[in-house]
């Protein structure tokens, strides 16, 4: 199982962290490990995690980057 590491700034919402599960889940990666941060503007926060699958990290990322409380999703 091939394991990517992203990095993720959303908006501060109640809904977002379920939001980003129910992707993570829906899109067949498993999360190995998550931090959630708030970041320099007290509206948005950094989500840190690692997730792992067989499947390509760009299917997840494409679609995570599609919700609408996310600014920002990179690939490390």
């Amino acid at each position: 199982m091939n394991q990517h590491q992203l990095s993720v700034e959303a908006q501060f919402r109640p809904e977002v962290l379920e939001r980003i599960l129910r992707v993570v889940r829906h899109r067949g990666f498993r999360i190995m490990a998550m931090t959630m941060a708030e970041g320099a503007d007290a509206e948005k926060i950094n989500i840190e995690m690692t997730v792992a699958s067989q499947r390509p990290v760009g299917l997840l990322s494409v679609q995570l980057a599609k919700l609408t409380d996310i600014t920002h999703v990179q690939v490390h």
